[in-house]
């Protein structure tokens, strides 16, 4: 390599010393927490709603009119709605913490730091959103973009989880166009699957409140439409796999984990169809699909490596 390319690298930061050598432990600790917990307030989300506690603390953002936290005079469901409240403060605290870390890297691994305040400013919409579910009743059209959106977040926090290991830079393909191609079309068949999916619990017996309203449509027609591009998305996931393990590499094994996961999700999908669905099945079904969300988000990210590796 010359001296003016070696020049121009450390220029404009993407020598290894200003990429993945500089992300020190702390961040990377920190961005593994903010992943973790913005996984597990999808599962205290859906134990609120799961419980019909949706509406234990009827106002936002105070729980009652006259109290911001629960009163002796309210249920155990406004301890679990609380709850959920309280876990977005924590989500809140990590992912502001990442970015804190972040901020003496903000120009040389500007793409960690921007994606860092995309999860903050999502944190703080969520808590916004969730507020408005309260104001009208848990509409479910809003429970359901609640959710979309926290699954979302999920992935771009399982995205800084993977650049954070790389220098920053230009990206390039490493695999076929073809096979990219597969895994953007996999990709899209998961987001359908996952679409359906919420709208077919906003359909459902799970409203998170007894007095919360459905969208009236048909929950036995949504099922089987649900269940149609999750097929379609396994019999694609078995095709990138095949295809993938000719390249080998990070390809293969994220789609490997990518059909775990999914045989999972259907199988448990199965389950819970066939036996009337089963609150914690039904809460087990979410959490998996915001790994599930995840899972796809890496494949896609692995099919590029920074230009400059030499």
């Amino acid at each position: 390599m010359s001296t003016q390319s070696l020049s121009v690298r450390q220029s404009d930061g993407g020598s290894s010393a200003s990429g993945s050598s500089l992300v020190g432990r702390p961040i990377r600790v920190a961005a593994w927490v903010s992943f973790v917990v913005e996984v597990l307030i999808i599962g205290t989300g859906g134990a609120v709603r799961l419980t019909g506690s949706g509406l234990g603390c009827p106002t936002w953002p105070t729980c009652t009119a006259d109290s911001l936290i629960p009163t002796a005079e309210l249920s155990f469901h406004s301890l679990i709605e609380f709850g959920n409240r309280m876990m977005t403060s924590v989500v809140g605290i990590a992912a502001l913490v990442l970015v804190v870390l972040l901020w003496r890297l903000r120009m040389q691994r500007r793409d960690l730091f921007t994606l860092a305040l995309v999860v903050v400013g999502g944190v703080v919409a969520q808590a916004i959103v969730g507020g408005i579910t309260v104001w009208t009743g848990l509409n479910p059209f809003i429970v359901g973009f609640h959710y979309v959106a926290s699954l979302l977040l999920v992935c771009v926090s399982a995205a800084i989880l993977v650049l954070m290991r790389q220098p920053a830079g230009a990206r390039h393909l490493i695999v076929p166009r073809w096979l990219a191609m597969l895994s953007i079309v996999t990709s899209a068949a998961t987001a359908l699957t996952i679409a359906v999916g919420v709208l077919t619990t906003a359909s459902g017996p799970h409203s998170g409140d007894v007095n919360a309203g459905r969208t009236g449509f048909d929950v036995e027609l949504l099922e089987h439409l649900h269940a149609w591009p999750a097929y379609l998305a396994f019999a694609l996931t078995v095709a990138l796999v095949v295809a993938a393990h000719r390249h080998g590499g990070s390809a293969f094994r994220w789609g490997v984990t990518l059909l775990v996961v999914e045989l999972v999700q259907i199988a448990l999908g199965l389950y819970q169809a066939r036996n009337g669905l089963p609150e914690l099945a039904v809460g087990a079904h979410m959490v998996l699909a915001a790994l599930l969300a995840a899972t796809m988000t890496v494949l896609l990210l692995t099919l590029r490596a920074p230009a400059d590796t030499d």
